[in-house]
């Protein structure tokens, strides 16, 4: 029965090695199944064959196939296709989205229309021609690729517009003081009015800048940042307002400044504090007056921004001190909102926690999932003066650092509170607890997190240390 394939020369096909992934064929003609695994399996992953059709269930329950040939008749003197019709509802009940390409050595326009109405990819006469099978199989292997990448387009769009859909995505807590801030946000946001932040290093000043744009009636459009502590005072005016060729030495073309380029959107001046005071009066005649001037132009332009600023400063007493101009505090604080510090809110530092980890396990291919009991006690008691930034960096070196599944405190080896800090508060205390707590922090501070070590040192065992690490949450 070799032929079935037709002898006329091969033509040389263009296609890449295995593309066309897993192929099924179900023919009740063995020699068919033969000839046609020896001529694809040079262009298919895997060429599956199977010659009776009543295991079509098994094989789509426990296989995934690219491309599937159905023979259309599977009894002798039999050749209406009522078998292959039957077969083909079979698989696509289980697989909407399979590709199905009927063969039958009896068919016809009629025959072949049904099929296609049936739900069939396409028809193929038997004897067929080799280059023509593997091209009409190439057509249909690309097909299923195009289905699963819209599946895989609908996921991600479903799974983008679930978190689009989540308030304050990017902001992680659920603390009381962390709420306020949301509430906050969501009374403002929708309105023009200037913002600005207050908190210290750390705490996600940005964060809340991009969650005021995004919640706002400007979201559409661009939110531009600016780091007012890493502007020198030359590149002042031409970083923000932009300037023309030529106007001054480098000055190679003309450039938007960053007041232009954030027309109809928002803009972002964090750390505002660290301006002078001359740069603080060219900024508020620019916030004033909504118009900006290129350096090297006699012409202003008008811009229409929402302005959000961010400082961890305090400029209420910069004011007082006359280093800030009240004037231009008036202008950017229409509302406050002051952002706690990690140590404020110490019940959302698992769920930071929990975040980071599982970012870091990914990102360096770990297994850490989870937190001793007396790591997270450690983490919670701990001041963390560079706040949520601090506590990223922390569980970053400790994932890259850690060879188990999970973090344990000598893990994080490296927080010891500063001066001025609580270690300093039980040092001028006669507290059993807090004495004891304080030597066993200093012992593993001194042998670098190496708990046998530090055990030795105090005269313990380290069944002893461990017992004690975790009464403290050391």
């Amino acid at each position: 029965m070799v032929g079935i394939i037709s002898d006329s020369p091969l033509i040389k096909i263009d296609f890449v090695e295995k593309e066309l992934g897993n192929i099924l064929i179900i023919d009740d003609d063995e020699d068919v199944l033969f000839a046609a695994k020896m001529l694809l399996k040079k262009y298919a992953q895997n060429v599956i064959i199977e010659k009776d059709p009543r295991k079509i269930p098994f094989l789509m329950n426990n296989g995934s196939y690219d491309v599937i040939l159905l023979d259309m008749n599977f009894s002798k003197d039999i050749t209406s296709g009522k078998e292959g019709f039957y077969w083909l509802q079979q698989i696509l009940e289980r697989d909407p989205k399979a590709v199905v390409i009927l063969i039958t050595a009896f068919g016809d326009v009629e025959m072949a229309v049904k099929a296609l109405k049936e739900g069939a990819t396409d028809f193929v006469l038997k004897p067929w021609q080799n280059e023509k099978l593997i091209a009409t199989l190439s057509t249909a292997s690309k097909l299923k690729k195009s289905y699963q990448e819209v599946d895989t387009l609908k996921t991600a769009k479903k799974q983008l517009e679930h978190d689009l859909n989540q308030p304050f995505k990017d902001i992680i807590g659920e603390s009381e003081a962390i709420k306020n801030v949301f509430k906050i946000i969501d009374k403002v946001a929708k309105t023009d009015a200037n913002v600005l932040i207050l908190g210290e290093n750390g705490t996600g000043k940005e964060l809340v800048a991009r969650a005021i744009h995004q919640r706002s009636l400007r979201k559409d459009n661009v939110f531009v940042g600016v780091d007012m502590g890493a502007i020198t005072e030359t590149l002042f005016e031409s970083e923000l307002f932009g300037h023309k060729k030529g106007s001054f030495t480098d000055a190679k073309e003309d450039r938007a400044g960053r007041f232009e380029v954030a027309h109809k959107g928002s803009l972002f001046l964090d750390e505002i504090g660290n301006l002078n005071l001359p740069l603080q009066s060219k900024l508020l005649t620019a916030i004033q007056s909504r118009e900006v001037t290129r350096i090297g132009s006699n012409k202003s332009m008008t811009v229409d921004i929402r302005l959000i600023c961010a400082t961890n400063m305090h400029l209420h007493e910069m004011v007082e001190q006359n280093t800030f101009r009240q004037d231009l505090v008036y202008r950017i604080n229409t509302v406050e909102i002051h952002l706690p510090a990690l140590r404020e809110r110490t019940e959302d530092i698992p769920l930071l926690a929990n975040h980071f980890v599982n970012i870091y396990s990914a990102k360096y291919r770990k297994s850490i999932k989870k937190f001793a009991v007396a790591t997270m006690k450690k983490l919670q008691k701990y001041r963390w003066p560079g706040n949520i930034r601090e506590l990223q960096h922390a569980i970053e070196r400790a994932v890259i650092m850690s060879d188990n599944s999970s973090l344990t405190p000598e893990d994080f080896f490296f927080l010891s509170d500063k001066p001025g800090n609580s270690s300093e508060e039980s040092e001028n205390t006669f507290n059993l607890d807090e004495v004891e707590r304080n030597v066993i922090q200093k012992a593993i501070d001194r042998n670098g997190g190496n708990i046998s070590k530090a055990a030795k040192e105090l005269g313990l065992t380290r069944a002893s240390l461990y017992r004690r690490l975790e009464k403290h949450g050391i």
